[in-house]
């Protein structure tokens, strides 16, 4: 049964998954025997049949972003893909819900096949959005049949996640909890910004919607909340937790535009090569001389 939600309720659940939090699961070990295996690929790709061309469309942009910033960070994680109809999701992972791109191990990562009653709960309730808002979402999100799916956006955020696999395979310390999700998402904003530009509407619109709406009634607000209540925000706070995650994306996108993709590839450098651990001040100053300056500000005027 799709869930009507007032707009308010929409975007602050829509939030909590920008983040994009790696899930590590048990899903059965059965292998991959009943699934169909996309030949001619670098990384392995299997996927439920009948969606061929769909595993096709995932595994070509997850190999472009994998390429391109091989060719920036001189790094290529390993990384299984599963595509996954509703009826093979529980067979292959125990992640409750279908329609979520998660990681299942550290290299495995799965993505639906096919629209489905979890992205279309996400679709706002139009008549309620000033009507230029309204306008836009419709043209972002509209598909060839005239209806509205939020496909595009989710599609966007398996990359994501296989930014953690790049961070966590690769060896990063992130130091903070929130740079953990800003790296992630500087990755996929310097990557859609350098190689699918057309595809940053359907990125930018919610996260860019609900900073705007102002952070009124949030338990907490300050960059040093959200890593001192990192647990607590998670189990009793989700909208306070989603709105710092709309933040942080929103930041890198101001990020990316102060300094290009070369901010990735200096933040990546970085976090590779000292694990000791420093405080603010020391972190701010290492980040401020070692990437770029919007992100020590980042710190400043949070």
């Amino acid at each position: 049964m799709k869930t009507e939600l007032t707009f308010r309720n929409f975007y602050l659940q829509l939030v909590l998954l920008i983040g994009g939090i790696i899930y590590l699961n048990n899903a059965s070990s059965q292998g991959y025997q009943n699934l169909e295996q996309l030949k001619g690929t670098e990384i392995q790709v299997y996927y439920s049949a009948g969606h061929e061309q769909r595993a096709k469309d995932i595994a070509t942009r997850t190999q472009s972003a994998i390429k391109y910033n091989y060719t920036l960070l001189g790094f290529k994680p390993k990384v299984t893909l599963l595509i996954l109809s509703p009826e093979d999701w529980s067979k292959h992972t125990t992640f409750p819900v279908y329609g979520m791109a998660h990681y299942k191990n550290d290299q495995t990562l799965v993505v639906a096949t096919s629209d489905n009653d979890f992205w279309r709960s996400f679709i706002p309730p139009l008549h309620q959005l000033p009507s230029p808002l309204a306008e836009k979402i419709k043209r972002t999100y509209r598909t060839n049949d005239g209806k509205l799916s939020m496909q595009p956006f989710f599609d966007l955020l398996a990359l994501h996640e296989l930014s953690h696999a790049f961070h966590i395979q690769g060896g990063l310390t992130m130091q903070r909890k929130w740079m953990g999700e800003l790296f992630c998402n500087i990755f996929l904003h310097t990557y859609i910004s350098e190689n699918e530009p057309s595809l940053l509407p359907a990125l930018e619109i919610f996260p860019e919607m609900v900073v705007a709406a102002g952070a009124a009634g949030y338990k907490f607000t300050a960059l040093d909340e959200f890593e001192n209540n990192y647990t607590e925000l998670g189990k009793e706070h989700p909208k306070n937790y989603g709105w710092y995650q709309c933040r942080l994306h929103v930041a890198a996108k101001n990020i990316y535009n102060s300094g290009g993709k070369k901010v990735l590839v200096k933040l990546w450098k970085a976090l590779r090569s000292t694990s000791a651990k420093m405080d603010d001040k020391q972190f701010a100053s290492f980040l401020k001389s070692k990437v770029h300056i919007s992100l020590s500000d980042l710190m400043a005027k949070w």
